[in-house]
């Protein structure tokens, strides 16, 4: 997947509006349309996963014939450069482009940053992919929503794999916020099963040679590598470890994978076991999602990859919920998400749970197949996390583990 999208609609509107370049903010309009915001980075090692992100909201806007509320309706793209970039953007979109909420949120970095900019323009933000486990804990706030299950969450779904392997680990974690949140509830979690850290590395983004830090692992011996990098970092990292002859030598694991982030890694190469949220190919899926994935598969001729269901479900629960709000105001935005459902695999229900804006959702645990035969066909799921739906407020903790304050 290429490290940069070089042409992409930065605007759908109601009439079916010819493709416009990927850097161009906003194209005029003789009628004005709803405007809801899109705030996803363009470029960088995120922009493989950012750009499934965009196909699944614009995609669930055209299922709906560009239509919300009864009215016509546009998504208005901004990039996401930086934290403060961002930011900034943010801003944009409410104050020049005029949007009534905003999508958006592809790193943890920016996603914290958002959310404190969604409150202080008290604009509704549905947040997509970042995972800090701080965005819907100790700094949720009444104007942010998140659908990415947060790391803490994530990480006591899968260190029953990780044991499975042993008691030594060696972490190797990105040197930004959601890195360092997997390093600190990992860290806990091995501390607890009376484990040891045999090693760690934290490193920069787009770190291009991790030979290395590879030959540390080696020199070490853990039992388990548990890893924290993020979408082409892991592509990056998971290659050399093949090329350096690692792959099947030492387990490797991870929470959160995209499949845009295997899939760069190719066949031969690929290996672990990690977390993800959704999987095209899941038997389970609802009819609704079966239908969403169909439709993807004709628009783009590649199967939709879980960052395509994550734009396409936080944009649908964003849709409809302004479809019941009947209104642009925001407290009235906020009252519909909180009241929204869809179905959702297992008899199971997505929601925002009220207290802190996190959709309970059931994990996914995958396991790279041992034979790879199909192009976009790298997963076995091995199971679904919590395995009783009831359990998902547990799993997910109570108000008073995840110190979400709400003002």
């Amino acid at each position: 997947m290429t490290a940069q999208i070089t042409r992409r609609r930065a605007l759908v509107g109601a009439a079916g509006l010819s493709a416009a370049p990927l850097f161009a903010p906003h194209i005029a309009r003789a009628a004005a349309p709803l405007r809801i915001g899109l705030l996803l980075a363009k470029t960088g090692q995120i922009a493989g996963q950012t750009e499934y992100l965009a196909n699944g909201s614009f995609l669930a806007l055209e299922q709906r014939n560009n239509m919300v509320m009864g009215q016509p309706a546009e998504l208005v793209w901004l990039d996401e450069p930086s934290p403060q970039g961002s930011t900034q953007n943010m801003q944009k979109l409410v104050q020049e482009n005029g949007v009534c909420a905003v999508l958006g949120g592809s790193l943890s970095s920016n996603g914290l940053a958002e959310e404190a900019k969604a409150a202080e323009l008290k604009i509704p933000f549905v947040c997509d992919n970042a995972a800090a486990t701080e965005i819907s804990g100790k700094n949720c706030n009444r104007y942010t929503f998140r659908l990415n299950t947060p790391v803490a969450v994530q990480c006591r779904m899968l260190a029953p794999y990780a044991l499975g392997y042993g008691k030594r680990w060696y972490h190797i974690t990105a040197s930004y916020a959601f890195g360092q949140d997997i390093l600190r509830t990992s860290r806990e979690l091995l501390k607890a099963a009376g484990g040891t850290e045999v090693g760690v590395d934290e490193v920069p983004l787009n770190t291009p040679d991790y030979s290395s830090f590879i030959l540390k692992i080696r020199e070490a011996k853990p039992d388990v590598v548990v890893g924290g990098l993020s979408a082409g970092d892991l592509t990056t990292f998971l290659k050399q470890w093949f090329e350096l002859g690692m792959k099947g030598k030492i387990p490797f694991v991870e929470i959160a994978i995209g499949d845009t982030d295997i899939w760069g890694v190719g066949a031969e190469a690929a290996t672990g076991i990690f977390t993800k949220l959704w999987d095209n190919g899941n038997a389970s899926n609802t009819p609704e999602e079966k239908a969403f994935a169909a439709a993807y598969l004709k628009k783009h001729g590649k199967p939709a990859a879980d960052k395509a269901w994550m734009g396409w479900i936080t944009a649908r629960s964003l849709f409809e919920s302004l479809d019941a709000a009947k209104s642009t105001d925001a407290g009235k935005i906020i009252e519909a998400l909180e009241a929204w459902k869809a179905p959702a695999p297992g008899n199971a229900t997505y929601s925002y749970r009220k207290f802190d804006h996190q959709m309970l959702l059931r994990n996914l645990a995958v396991a790279v197949k041992e034979r790879i035969t199909g192009q976009w066909d790298y997963f076995d799921v091995k199971a679904i996390l919590p395995e009783n739906p009831a359990d998902l407020d547990k799993v997910f903790g109570s108000q008073e583990e995840i110190g979400c304050k709400m003002a």
